[in-house]
This record gives C-alpha cells, structure tokens and sequence, in this order.
C-alpha cells in the first residue's frame, strides 16, 4: 500500500499513554486514504504528507482531549461529543475511533464536506457517529442541541470568544469544551475570561505543548460550563464573528 502512516506507538504511549490497537490503526489508515481521494473533489486538507498527517491531523486531534497526559474521563463514560465545524473531519473522526462508547456528533455548514464525512462512517464502519449540516448559532437556539452534550470540540473556528459562543450553550451542566489553537497570549485569556463568563463559563486549564515531530507549539483551551447560559446566546448567525463579547 502506498502512503502508509507512520504508526508511531512509542510516542502516542509517551504522549497520551495509550496506543491503538491494530484495528484502529488500519482505521486511521483507511481515513487517511479516504482523505486523499476526496481532496480531488473536494479541498479537504493542505497536509497530505503521512508524516504530517499523522502528526496534525491524528496526533493533535487526540492531544485535545487529554488534560494532563490522560483522556478525559467523560470519554470512557460513553459521553455525548459534538465537533463543530468538523471540516475533513477533524478532531471528531479520530475521536470516534477512539471512543466507541460515546456518541459523536460532526456537524459543518457545508454540505459537501458533511457527504463526505458520510462516506467515511460507512466505509470505517463507525456507527457511534452521526452527522449534522447546520451552523452553530441555529443548534445553539434549538432544544434539541443546547444544553445535550457533555464535550464540545471545536478547531480552527474563529477567535476564543467566538469558539466559547458556539460551544457553551451546547454543553450540559458541567460539560467541557476544548478549544484547539496554535499559538495563544495573555492578552486572549483576559479577553476570553469575560466572554465566558457571560456565557456561564469558567477557563478550567489551558494548556501549551509541542508537537512530536515538528515541534511546532500549540494550544487547547478548556472551558467548563458551570451555569445556564443566558437565552439570548449564542446571537444571530454572523453576529458573534462581527461582534465578538
């Protein structure tokens, strides 16, 4: 087979003290050669490099959800996951991997890149995800989506306030949601800090790593969701981009 990942063990068991199994290595394989013909159709992803891809697209999609060198716990509770704005389909796709019990939602505005994420449950046999075309601020508002997820993911989104906007109002009582940044200042946890509390959130960690091969630096940000989030967030779509809190 051509382009193979790398497998890398030694550094997930050094990173995240776990490791996949063999079935879910040919998962992730599989995923990685699904991406590269569906970025013919459609642009998925600039990192088709195996290296690269195993390294930002697998490897950084799992470092989100661990906090401190484990997953979290809520994952092996079987908890209800949504990734907004999933994009390729990542972090949630090797998320779903890796977390049979829980239910993921992957949820884009585009229809197309939802088709094919459609394609890729089938074809890797994923049957703990399910699909969603919709934009943040309409679920956000529906009593279908707020308040039903224990876990929000959301990457390459808009600015922190933004990304705290779209997640809080999701989340149940307690739940968590990780925001994924490459670099991060102080002056963004100020400024992040009064958004979510407005939100009903608090900043429980923030976390600064490197990545295993490139070294480049990056960020998760992890909110806590501690009170109701008031009715009139998230704002009209378009709103919390223009005017961020």
């Amino acid at each position: 087979m051509t382009n193979s990942l790398p497998e890398m063990a030694e550094i997930w068991q050094q990173t995240l003290n776990w490791q996949p199994s063999d079935h879910q290595q040919a998962q992730f394989q599989r995923l990685y050669h699904l991406i590269l013909e569906g970025n013919r159709q459609l642009n998925l992803t600039r990192i088709t490099d195996p290296q690269e891809f195993w390294e930002k697209h697998l490897w950084d999609s799992l470092r989100g959800i661990a906090l401190k060198g484990e997953f979290i716990t809520s994952l092996k509770e079987g908890a209800s996951v949504i990734d907004i704005g999933t994009g390729a389909g990542f972090p949630g796709i090797p998320v779903t991997i890796i977390a049979p019990n829980c239910t993921i939602t992957l949820m884009d505005s585009t229809r197309k890149k939802i088709t094919f994420i459609e394609t890729v449950l089938t074809e890797l046999a994923l049957t703990n995800a399910k699909t969603l075309v919709a934009r943040a601020e309409e679920i956000g508002q529906q009593s279908k989506h707020r308040q039903a997820y224990d876990v929000a993911l959301i990457r390459a989104v808009g600015t922190a306030s933004v990304c705290a906007e779209y997640t809080l109002p999701l989340l149940k009582q307690g739940g968590l949601a990780i925001i994924y940044r490459g670099n991060w200042t102080e002056d963004e946890t100020t400024g992040l800090e009064n958004a979510v509390k407005q939100l009903g959130g608090v900043i429980e960690a923030i976390e600064k790593f490197t990545t295993p091969l490139s070294q480049s630096i990056r960020h998760c940000v992890y909110l806590r969701k501690v009170a109701t989030t008031a009715v009139q967030f998230p704002r009209a779509t378009g709103v919390p981009t223009q005017k961020p809190l």
